[in-house]
C-alpha cells in the first residue's frame, strides 16, 4: 500500500477531511462485514492476510495495520466507506418516534445515542449542526453497528422544530421543572428533545417544547446528583416511551 492511501485513512479521523472526500473509516471485523451487507459502499478495505476477500481488499501487514488504525489498539480490518445521504422529511415523521439532539458534543454519548436509538426502533435522529459528527471514528465504534441503521440528520435544529409545531407534531424535552415521566401522559409518537451535556436544552430551542419532562430522583426528597448522562437519560425516556406504547 501506498503512503498516499495511509494519509488518506489517516486524515478521515478530521471532519473536514471527511467532507472533502465524502468518507469516514470503520474498524474491526464485525463492524465491516455488517457493512458490507447493508446499503452503504464500501471504496476499500485494509485487512490482514485470511480475514476478508474480494476486489475491494488489500492485504496488509500487522506493521501497517498499526500506521493505519485509529485505535489505540489496532484491528484485523480497517475499511474506507462513502458516506450515506439520507432525506428527511417531516411528515414521515408523523406518528413515529424520533430524537433530536440539542448540541450534543461528546463523541461516545452520540454513539451511545444511536445505538439506543437502534434498539428501541427510532429510524431518525435529527441532530444541531454544532453536534458531534456522527462518522467521527470515536462515535462509529461506539455505535456498534448502529449508524448502518439508524439515519442521522443534520439541520438547522430550531426551524426543524418550528415546522414540527405546525405540524402538531408533539416535542418533548427533558428539564427540572417537568412533568414526572412516569405519571404524565404521552403520545406513541412525537420528537424527543436532549440537550447538550453542560448546559441541557438551549433556551431557543426550549420555547419550541410543547411537553416539559421530568425524570425524577428516587426518593424524590434525597439529595442525589445535580444531572443524569445525556446517553443515560435518553435511554430512560426512550424505553418509557415504548413500554407505554407496548402497554397501550
Amino acid at each position: 500500500m501506498t503512503k498516499a492511501e495511509i494519509q488518506l485513512v489517516r486524515s478521515l479521523a478530521d471532519k473536514r477531511a471527511r467532507e472533502e472526500h465524502g468518507l469516514f473509516v470503520a474498524e474491526g471485523e464485525k463492524l465491516i462485514d455488517e457493512i458490507r451487507s447493508s446499503a452503504l459502499r464500501i471504496r476499500k478495505i485494509y485487512a490482514l492476510e485470511g480475514i476478508f476477500t474480494g476486489a475491494e481488499v488489500e492485504v496488509v501487514s500487522p506493521k501497517e495495520m498499526e500506521r493505519l488504525s485509529l485505535l489505540k489498539t489496532p484491528s484485523k480490518a480497517v475499511a474506507v466507506v462513502e458516506i450515506p445521504h439520507h432525506k428527511l422529511r417531516l411528515e414521515e415523521l408523523k406518528g413515529q418516534l424520533v430524537l433530536a439532539l440539542d448540541e450534543v458534543q461528546n463523541p461516545g454519548n452520540l454513539g451511545t445515542i444511536i445505538r439506543l436509538a437502534d434498539w428501541f426502533g427510532i429510524t431518525h435522529v435529527v441532530c444541531s449542526p454544532n453536534s458531534a459528527d456522527c462518522f467521527n471514528p470515536k462515535v462509529v465504534q461506539a455505535t456498534m453497528g448502529a449508524i448502518l441503521r439508524v439515519k442521522v440528520h443534520y439541520v438547522d435544529l430550531e426551524r426543524f422544530l418550528h415546522d414540527a409545531a405546525a405540524e402538531q407534531i408533539p416535542r418533548y424535552g427533558t428539564f427540572l421543572e417537568g412533568e414526572n415521566l412516569y405519571t404524565t401522559q404521552l403520545g406513541e409518537g412525537g420528537i424527543i428533545i436532549m440537550g447538550n451535556e453542560g448546559r441541557g436544552i438551549s433556551r431557543p430551542i426550549e420555547q419550541l417544547v410543547s411537553h416539559k419532562l421530568l425524570i425524577p430522583a428516587y426518593p424524590a426528597n434525597r439529595p442525589t446528583s445535580e444531572s443524569l448522562n445525556v446517553a443515560m437519560a435518553t435511554g430512560i425516556v426512550c424505553a418509557e416511551f415504548r413500554r407505554r406504547a407496548a402497554e397501550a
